[in-house]
């Protein structure tokens, strides 16, 4: 592998179609404004860089990316790149991540709007994310001690596990299928509506109108908190360790609860058996 240590790099395509490349604190900024730097490239790594052009990472086979800054200015960092490894990193660009596989992303903070997008297979560890539509139609996620702030976050995702993350979200795992969120808290409004086999286990949620028009739902020693108007054309099945402020016309199942406010039944297709506890 050869490795290019302090220099400065703003030419178009620098290093296109470049393999076993390492870069040591190098920066990627300047009047020529150039942009793909490493595009189609293959094995490289980079270490303790700065980045601030464009379109840096595109067609990437397997790149390791370490202890570097991408600036608002590196706009969709990486796309269509597979064998991606981010650690110790901050990513600020917009759409910073899209249709890439096989991504383990960790102890890294990103500020990015539309992050995440059509991926598969993504891992991320002990992370903090701020950014609005967070993994979008993604696949194949697994999240431990991630922290979220952004709206419509996790939509259409499929094959996900979160565990230990604390979500500040609004819209949350809309149309998700086959979804557990483990020891997590998630606040926000309208959580988890139209998904599929959503599991949720000893989490804490707060938000008005959570968890309506699900299938398969399930909840398993949760709490509820400032909750109304919860359940509404769901299937489920709950355990609820807190006060819910209402349910209404949850469609089948049952749903048991510490106590409830209100209990609202005015569709008659409304079957659920409701059992304070």
């Amino acid at each position: 592998m050869k490795t290019i240590a302090n220099q400065t790099f703003s030419k178009e395509r620098e290093f296109y179609a470049s393999e076993n490349i390492k870069l040591i604190n190098c920066k990627f900024q300047g009047k020529e404004d150039g942009e793909s730097a490493f595009k189609e490239s293959k094995n490289i790594e980079i270490e303790s860089c700065f980045w601030d052009l464009r379109y840096p990472f595109w067609h990437v086979n397997k790149i390791n990316i370490n202890k570097t800054t991408l600036t608002i200015n590196t706009r969709a960092a990486l796309w269509y790149t597979k064998n991606i490894i981010i650690s110790s990193s901050v990513l600020n660009g917009i759409k910073a991540l899209r249709e890439c596989k096989n991504i383990k992303i960790e102890n890294s903070t990103i500020d990015s709007p539309e992050f995440g997008w059509f991926n598969n297979n993504v891992k991320m560890l002990n992370s903090i994310v701020t950014g609005e539509y967070f993994m979008l139609k993604s696949k194949n996620l697994n999240f431990d001690r991630v922290t979220l702030n952004g709206k419509y976050s996790f939509q259409y995702v499929n094959n996900a596990t979160f565990t230990n993350c604390h979500f500040d979200t609004k819209d949350a795992f809309w149309h998700g299928k086959d979804i557990v969120v483990k020891d997590s808290i998630i606040k926000g409004e309208y959580l988890g509506w139209y998904s599929e086999n959503l599991t949720l286990i000893n989490c804490k949620i707060e938000g008005t109108q959570p968890l309506c028009y699900c299938k398969n739902l399930i909840l398993i020693d949760c709490e509820l908190e400032n909750c109304d108007l919860a359940f509404e054309k769901s299937s489920v099945e709950a355990s609820i360790n807190s006060h819910v402020v209402s349910i209404k016309n949850p469609t089948s199942g049952q749903i048991k609860v510490s106590s409830v406010g209100e209990v609202i039944v005015d569709d008659i297709n409304s079957k659920c058996k409701i059992i304070v506890k």
